[in-house]
């Protein structure tokens, strides 16, 4: 009789394991699935945080899961990354493919998002000032009755030269971006709202909590006003739980997509 090493033996318990409980395929077709790990390995469980260097840094991107809210959608994101090539099944490395909405979650919008000539003229992704995206910034509480209009843009008092606002809005308190269900009664910017900022404030940098910066009603009316000028930039979904009002230094850095006019991104602030 022929004795597998131990080692040997657990790894194909949990293969066998592993296959019985997936959908049958050549390779898993997301990450998150049951995990095993060798019997004294320790507990190979990874450590997900939101802030960092004792609080200093936090984290104010989503996390992207199927669970995600995708605009207009009922079923959320939903499945969006495989694993192709797998150590399991003999490959030299685990290797993934994903698809996504440029607009996932935490993202960025570009001048091409609502100006089809911005688009064909190449005003993406890649053409976006990293030195907007990142710098001093404010972080506001938006009064909770309301929608962002001129009076509520007024009543906020943000002064000349802030060059960079985040609006905490209703949607934070609502956990909106943790509900897989796309809510159209988020809160946003009216496009009276979008035109007091850019004809009254400095704000080059418009940072809010939900899917959308325009509210649902003014959503392209509220777009074009902001886009138009091309000199704002807008970052949406964002994670403001728990993140007291104040200034900061943000650090948004989104992929350098070529053509395409929203990207995901990841977001800090620095203390």
């Amino acid at each position: 009789m022929t004795f597998l090493p131990l080692t040997a033996l657990l790894l194909l318990i949990c293969i066998t394991t592993t296959a019985a409980t997936t959908i049958p395929a050549a390779y898993p077709t997301y990450y998150g699935g049951e995990s095993c790990t060798l019997a004294g390995a320790g507990d190979l469980i990874p450590e997900r945080r939101e802030t960092y260097d004792d609080g200093r840094i936090i984290d104010i991107t989503h996390r992207i899961t199927p669970n995600l809210p995708n605009f207009g959608s009922e079923l959320g994101l939903g499945e969006f990354v495989w694993l192709v090539k797998s150590k399991k099944n003999g490959s030299i490395a685990n290797n993934s493919e994903m698809k996504l909405p440029t607009h996932t979650g935490t993202h960025v919008d570009s001048p091409a998002h609502f100006f089809d000539e911005y688009l064909h003229a190449g005003f993406d992704i890649d053409s976006l000032d990293l030195g907007v995206l990142n710098g001093p910034a404010l972080l506001v509480d938006v009064p909770r009755d309301s929608n962002i209009t001129e009076v509520v843009m007024k009543s906020l008092h943000i002064p000349k030269g802030v060059r960079r606002v985040l609006f905490r809005t209703l949607n934070t308190d609502r956990r909106l971006m943790f509900q897989k269900e796309f809510d159209s009664s988020y809160v946003g910017f009216m496009k009276d709202g979008a035109q007091w900022l850019i004809d009254n404030t400095d704000i080059q940098l418009v940072g809010i909590d939900y899917l959308s910066a325009a509210s649902f009603d003014h959503l392209e009316a509220s777009h074009l006003v902001f886009l138009e000028s091309r000199e704002i930039i807008l970052v949406e979904g964002l994670k403001l739980d728990d993140v007291p009002a104040g200034m900061y230094n943000v650090h948004c850095l989104p992929l350098r997509l070529q053509g395409a006019e929203g990207s995901p991104i990841r977001c800090i602030l620095v203390k």
